[in-house]
């Protein structure tokens, strides 16, 4: 039986080649102008196209970027993809040698590279508003550094803390998360070009160089995991994915720190909703949304790292065109989150009545109570922390504040037969006082101001001297390579 079909199949050009050629118009086809120049650069200094050669396909190219509207280019089938159609215009100009900018190179690697071209650009820029949330979070902790709040464990009110020193924890964490998103895009700082098809090539290509012109730091050495290692899409995923976890994490409590019934934290108007029918609500609506963002953005990423699960190693479309695509969908979910939270964590303040009035309903400084029993009046820990848990009990089923349980407290002393009363009423006070529990926790770590602000100025240290030079260090790199591809290419073009 005779094939009289052609390619594409129909159905194939509507449901794969179609959409892929749009997307390469969308996301891709400047980074394969670029691997296209740079390319042809290398051949030329390296002699495998002489001077004649490569100015003509040089001139060729700079005509077809100039007169091509890639935006109003439509797929037709003619060509199976971006490439092949701009390799037809170069030979429909050049003849047969508009086909010898393809020497030494494969779709493969080139696939690469422009994925990875376009992932750097986004993760540095992802990586900026991280770093600019950072900021705004060290500000606000600098700022709050002596703002009293309730901390929680369990859902439960457990002890006071600062919102300084809250947020320099959330702030260890985006850190933690900013240096792996940095370390994740040095592993995709490794350029591909000249794996060719899988083992490199039988010409004297330069490899180093064409790292060098396309701004990567060095190749990446091994040709067959050029085209098959794809753990530069995992692990840049992954270490985005840890970002957003974690920063929905900090907005889940903003969320219930903002409820009715605690009310500690207090968000602003300008960030506030109004119900349709019910006019007493105030909505934090943003919390909502930041947190669905992070959720979207962890869910794309997995999406992408999902889809290379049981992959064969080896070159495949699973790590290719469409989930890099689909990716690059998790940078604008995850930018306009970063943005929104950088601009809401400055906005907010704390409500000192609720948190007065939590700290005091829920004895959440009877730890301090037992700690100073210990220290001033000779206990130990265990008959210290039983005479607390009567005092708590006491003030709970009366309905008193801790603050005004000193009677409370006299008779769970007494009751237990310890002695004298080693405090008076004004040294209980003391000893209760949010204030105070905050001050005496002074240790490295503590919230404290002896202890909180080495941290914040460690933290601030961290983003100046070492996450912004290093996202900036990048960038400049890519950046001048880039100008410096553009003066190469054209001298080359040049009589």
């Amino acid at each position: 039986m005779t094939d009289t079909t052609t390619f594409p199949d129909p159905t194939y050009r509507n449901t794969v080649l179609e959409p892929l050629f749009e997307g390469v118009k969308t996301h891709h086809a400047g980074d394969m102008a670029q691997i296209n120049r740079a390319h042809l650069v290398m051949l030329g200094e390296t002699e495998i196209l002489n001077r004649d050669q490569t100015r003509a396909i040089g001139r060729a190219l700079r005509d077809i970027e100039a007169e091509t509207d890639i935006a109003s280019l439509t797929y037709t089938g003619a060509y199976e993809d971006y490439f092949f159609l701009v390799e037809a215009e170069l030979r429909r100009r050049l003849g047969d040698l508009g086909g010898m900018l393809h020497t030494a190179r494969s779709r493969n690697d080139m696939d690469h590279t422009m994925f990875k071209l376009a992932l750097m650009r986004r993760g540095l820029d992802l990586a900026e508003h991280l770093d600019d949330l950072i900021g705004a979070m060290i500000l606000t902790a600098e700022r709050e550094r002596a703002t009293l709040i309730v901390a929680y464990t369990h859902g439960q009110p457990a002890q006071p803390t600062t919102f300084g020193h809250y947020l320099a924890a959330a702030i260890e964490v985006a850190q933690r998360d900013a240096t792996r998103l940095i370390g994740a895009l040095n592993t995709v700082d490794l350029c591909p070009m000249g794996a060719a098809a899988i083992t490199t090539s039988g010409f004297p290509i330069d490899r180093r160089r064409m790292a060098d012109l396309l701004g990567f730091r060095v190749p990446l050495i091994n040709s067959y995991g050029c085209i098959a290692s794809v753990d530069y899409v995992t692990g840049l995923y992954s270490a985005i994915k840890l970002v957003f976890l974690h920063l929905g994490r900090v907005v889940q409590d903003f969320q219930f720190w903002s409820a009715f019934e605690v009310g500690q934290l207090h968000v602003p108007n300008s960030l506030v909703q109004i119900s349709s029918i019910m006019p007493q609500k105030r909505n934090p609506v943003p919390i909502e949304h930041m947190r669905h963002l992070a959720s979207v953005t962890c869910g794309r990423c997995d999406t992408v790292v999902n889809t290379m699960h049981n992959t064969p190693f080896t070159d495949m479309n699973d790590s290719e065109g469409e989930v890099q695509q689909a990716g690059y969908a998790a940078f604008q979910s995850g930018t306009r989150m970063l943005r929104l939270m950088a601009a809401f964590v400055p906005a907010c303040s704390i409500n000192a009545d609720r948190v007065r009035a939590n700290s005091d309903a829920a004895c959440i400084t009877i730890t301090e109570l037992a700690d100073t029993l210990v220290r001033d009046g000779g206990l130990t820990f265990r008959q210290a922390h039983e005479i607390a848990a009567a005092t708590a009990r006491a003030v709970i089923d009366f309905g008193q504040p801790l603050s005004e349980g000193y009677a409370g407290f006299c008779a769970a002393f007494l009751g237990m037969g310890h002695g004298a009363v080693p405090l008076d009423e004004a040294a209980f006070r003391a000893a209760v006082s949010p204030a105070n529990f905050v001050a005496r926790r002074d240790r490295e770590g503590g919230p404290a101001p002896a202890a909180l602000d080495p941290a914040l100025a460690c933290a601030r240290a961290t983003l100046d001297k070492a996450l912004r030079p290093s996202v900036a260090a990048l960038r400049d790199r890519y950046a001048k390579a880039a100008r410096d591809l553009d003066t190469t290419f054209a001298a080359l073009l040049e009589d």
